[in-house]
């Protein structure tokens, strides 16, 4: 018997009810969606870049670009399942130097929802020495001074990186005839050269929240204005004043109703014909192991050598743990985050934080950077250690190591890096598998060890902290988890070292070493058909008796498809 509507043909079309929720995330965290949302629909909105600082002699400065905009109209999801998101914060102001100094404005950061990534906007120019930035739309460009006089400086780039449709767009020109910069770009439109008066480039009218509200507006050039809140706007470019702040970004969600339907003959030859004609909702269920980047180590101060940083978080399923089950239609692709390690402090400063790897519902942290001399290590999902005291006449106290697990998981992500010494000993790294040890005089902390896990097939050690500095004897390393040696000008003196690249170890005590990047791994059953992009990630088949596992491996940030 026929159907009325042409014929029920192929897969279902899929249905989602959603009760058209719409979530406005105004800060990271997660989005949990309603039990029958299948389908969303998404803006996500970065970071606006900072405006720059202008001066008398130097003129005005360029406004910051806009965050980049993008949405999409159907995502696949799952019910009842936690989300992350990631919500880009402006970029600060161009405030460098004296009050006749210039300065570009900072950049903002990305906001990231689902496999959307929109990109933070790029600073405005300052000068010709201190050029702004590309970005989801580009900074306005400086006025520029050069060996014959001011020359005019280009725009910076937007949609960038490259998307479809573009996140955004180049800011404006600066102009040695108006002695000024130009206007940061914005969503729909060009920063304005300042030859014909720096307007920021036009932002966006978007109606997913049920009222028309504009994102993503460029910030003029001569005026140091703020970018509003969770509209991803470019700050203003200072006229002998400091660049104005881009506006924090924003990420909106709308789970959809779509009710049950079916494909007649002519939509289903159309989506054949277009290569959309959806594929099955398949559901796998995966093991994890998610490190982040570990914590960079401090640099050389006044009055002695720096701290050791912090294991990146360690979290795992595997073996015996509670597996992630990813549903979707095949074909459907899964953002993966893998944490860059955190930088050397250089002169006087601590080391930077390593940064998340993110998989699904599973974040981990990055781990503590290092602290300097009398500093305490930074917080992460491993602390980064305490830096030495100073006991000079002008002395201060020894830094304390910084708090692992940070913030707290279940299992613990990592564990609490160690106290420096008063005299020339710096704390070690917390790692995954245990607490760093204190320095005494002159011998620094040990490392916190770190944890050996199987889930590639083989036992491979990572997330160990980095052994803290002193002058006799550094501490002792974490082992093989990653972690790197301590500096130390002893009977056996050894180089400080970085943590190894895709364990997650933090830097060693010493000069400004680096922390080790992160890595994502996810192991699926056998019948599981995953691919993994771009080509640095891998799939591998694991041999008997692991059954025929597949196993895909992320050193980079990329997507996990499962088809």
């Amino acid at each position: 018997m026929g159907s009325p509507n042409g014929g029920i043909v192929g897969v279902i079309n899929p249905t989602s009810f959603g009760k058209c929720t719409v979530t406005s995330q105004t800060s990271s965290g997660t989005l949990t969606t309603q039990p029958g949302t299948r389908l969303v629909s998404a803006l996500v909105v970065a970071g606006g870049g900072g405006g720059g600082k202008g001066s008398p002699l130097y003129g005005k400065a360029a406004g910051g670009g806009a965050g980049g905009y993008r949405t999409s109209c159907l995502i696949s999801v799952c019910g009842n399942i936690a989300y992350p998101i990631t919500v880009g914060a402006g970029g600060a102001g161009g405030s460098a130097g004296g009050p006749g100094a210039t300065a570009a404005g900072s950049a903002g950061t990305d906001s990231i929802f689902s496999s959307i990534t929109s990109t933070g906007g790029g600073g405005g120019s300052g000068l010709s020495g201190n050029p702004g930035g590309a970005g989801g739309s580009g900074g306005g460009g400086a006025l520029g001074t050069g060996p014959t006089g001011p020359t005019d400086g280009p725009g910076k780039a937007g949609n960038t990186p490259p998307v479809s449709p573009p996140q955004g767009n180049p800011g404006g020109d600066g102009a040695s005839a108006t002695n000024a910069g130009g206007g940061g770009g914005g969503s729909s439109g060009s920063g304005t050269p300042a030859a014909s008066g720096a307007a920021g480039g036009s932002g966006t009218i978007n109606s997913i929240t049920g009222s028309p509200v504009t994102y993503a507006a460029g910030g003029a050039g001569l005026v140091p204005s703020t970018g509003s809140s969770n509209t991803g706007d470019g700050g203003g470019g200072g006229n002998n004043a400091n660049g104005g702040a881009g506006g924090s970004g924003i990420v909106i969600v709308k789970e959809l109703n779509k009710a049950t339907g079916v494909w007649n003959l002519k939509s289903q030859f159309s989506a054949q014909k277009s290569g959309t004609w959806p594929k099955p909702l398949i559901s796998v269920d995966v093991d994890y192991l998610v490190v982040a980047g570990g914590g960079g180590g401090a640099g050389v101060a006044n009055s002695g050598f720096g701290a050791a940083g912090g294991a990146g978080g360690y979290r795992t399923s595997f073996p015996g743990g509670t597996k992630l089950t990813l549903s979707g239609f095949g074909g459907a692709s899964y953002p993966i985050t893998v944490g860059g390690g955190g930088s050397g402090g250089g002169a006087n400063n601590s080391g930077s934080p390593g940064t998340d790897s993110i998989f699904s519902t599973i974040t981990s942290t990055g781990g503590g950077g290092g602290g300097r001399a009398v500093a305490n290590g930074g917080n992460g999902g491993s602390g980064g250690g305490g830096g030495i005291g100073n006991p000079g006449p002008v002395g201060s106290g020894a830094g304390t190591g910084g708090t692992g697990n940070s913030p707290p998981t279940s299992p613990s992500q990592g564990n609490n890096g160690g106290n420096g010494a008063t005299t020339s000993g710096s704390g070690g790294g917390g790692g995954s598998g245990g607490a760093a040890g204190n320095a005494s005089n002159n011998t620094g902390g040990n490392a916190g060890t770190g944890s050996t896990n199987l889930i590639s097939g083989s036992p491979v050690g990572y997330a160990g902290g980095g052994a803290g500095y002193g002058q006799t004897a550094s501490g002792s390393p974490a082992g093989p988890f990653g972690g790197g040696q301590g500096l130390n000008f002893g009977p056996a003196p050894t180089p400080g070292g970085d943590g190894t690249a895709n364990t997650g170890g933090g830097a060693g005590g010493g000069d400004s070493q680096s922390g080790g990047s992160g890595i994502v791994i996810v192991r699926a059953p056998g019948s599981a058909n995953l691919s993994a992009a771009p080509g640095t990630n891998t799939v591998t088949t694991l041999p008997a008796p692991a059954g025929g596992c597949k196993v895909a491996t992320f050193t980079v940030s990329g997507d996990l498809t499962i088809s």
